[in-house]
């Protein structure tokens, strides 16, 4: 059996946030905690989400004290501001961050036993949905807006916990690329290579499915067809190429898992507060070299979506190309190749490989691995 949990509304399209009003009302919502962060605020990007409800004349509260990876800490604050406003939803602006927040501040008001966040850590046992979420995203990444999983940061344990739970998923989506033409370059190509992560491994996980093939597949190619572009001058059609291309990959992945890509990636942002987007880049080629003996024919189709013309290609040649396509596109968005450009000292690797190990994803890869394979994978990446 297979269960595809979805967005009961979603918009994507160039100015597409005026919905919002439309769905507030429609929905008869009263007034929102309006989460976000302070990057945003300054940068003008909350402001234009805020033109729209305060021409609609909806009432809100701000929420924006969110960090890069969000902390048990910034959940219970926002707990906190929720309870304080009395607003009966969300309404979430930003990439994963906020979201994965919003997530943890809708479950646990309506699931109260779940204060400590930790015991959220994998499938918790909750039994009601979360209160109502509109997502927005800013990124072009994460993919938050339309998937069932969150991750937090526990800092005393400098360690990240995956949620998994159908009932937080966000009631609307609102996909506008123009949201998302104000993150820097460095951002743009970080969270587009996240999403490329997403659909690979969304396409080779052990969970892989028809329907979640379908969505993984056309991901890759928006993705290797506008990431580029995108980073390179922002221009309108290429950022909705990629709005697209990240929440399509979002639909498969968020319904059959993940891999030891974002097991790897997890304890990177975790320990060393590195950005996911930058740790899953880096890893994906070199993970992928990995798991190629047990997905040698749908790397070809990955080879195929990424561009490369493998008609005259032999299985592992077409497979070896999916992997220099990744890794070159990688490298034509300016992602770090090597652990060690990003300070990551040697001796710590061990402990990445033991929570990477640990981590809900790692149940996912299509090649099963031990800690062994995971230590040395690391030391490639180094």
């Amino acid at each position: 059996m297979n269960r595809y949990v979805l967005n009961e509304t979603s918009y994507f399209g160039a100015g597409c946030r005026t919905e919002l009003a439309t769905e507030v009302k429609s929905k008869g919502y009263k007034k929102a905690l309006l989460v976000s962060d302070r990057v945003l605020a300054s940068c003008g990007v909350l402001d234009k989400v805020k033109e729209v409800l305060n021409k609609a004349e909806i009432p809100y509260d701000e929420f924006l004290e969110i960090k890069q990876n969000p902390t048990i800490k910034n959940c219970q604050d926002g707990l906190e501001a929720f309870k304080k406003s009395g607003a009966d939803f969300i309404i979430a602006v930003g990439g994963g961050s906020v979201m994965d927040t919003s997530k943890a501040i809708g479950i646990v008001y309506n699931n109260p036993s779940f204060a400590d966040i930790k015991s959220l850590e994998g499938v918790a046992n909750t039994t009601k949905k979360s209160v109502p979420i509109i997502a927005l995203p800013t990124t072009c990444g994460t993919a938050a807006e339309v998937t069932i999983n969150y991750v937090i940061t526990v800092e005393e344990e400098n360690r990240k916990i995956v949620c998994v739970d159908p009932k937080d998923i966000p009631v609307v989506a609102i996909v506008d690329a123009e949201l998302m033409q104000s993150m820097p370059a460095k951002t743009i190509a970080s969270t587009g290579m996240d999403a490329l992560t997403h659909a690979i491994e969304g396409y080779i996980t052990k969970g892989a499915h028809v329907i979640s093939d379908m969505f993984e597949v056309q991901a890759i190619e928006l993705i290797a067809k506008h990431l580029r572009g995108a980073v390179k001058n922002k221009n309108i059609v290429d950022m909705e190429g990629m709005s697209i291309g990240q929440y399509v990959a979002g639909m498969g992945f968020s319904n059959v898992g993940l891999g030891i890509v974002h097991s790897m990636a997890h304890p990177l942002g975790g320990v060393y507060d590195i950005p996911h987007g930058v740790a899953n880049a880096l890893l994906l080629p070199i993970v992928m070299e990995y798991n190629m003996p047990v997905c040698i024919d749908k790397y070809g189709t990955i080879a195929k979506a990424m561009g490369v013309d493998i008609s005259n290609m032999s299985k592992e040649e077409a497979a070896r190309a999916a992997i220099d396509a990744v890794r070159q596109l990688a490298i034509d968005v300016n992602i770090p190749q090597k652990l060690r450009e990003l300070n990551i000292p040697k001796e710590g690797l061990p402990r990445l490989a033991k929570d990477a190990l640990a981590d809900v994803c790692t149940g996912g890869n299509p090649r099963e691995v031990t800690y062994e394979d995971i230590l040395k994978l690391y030391e490639v990446a180094y």
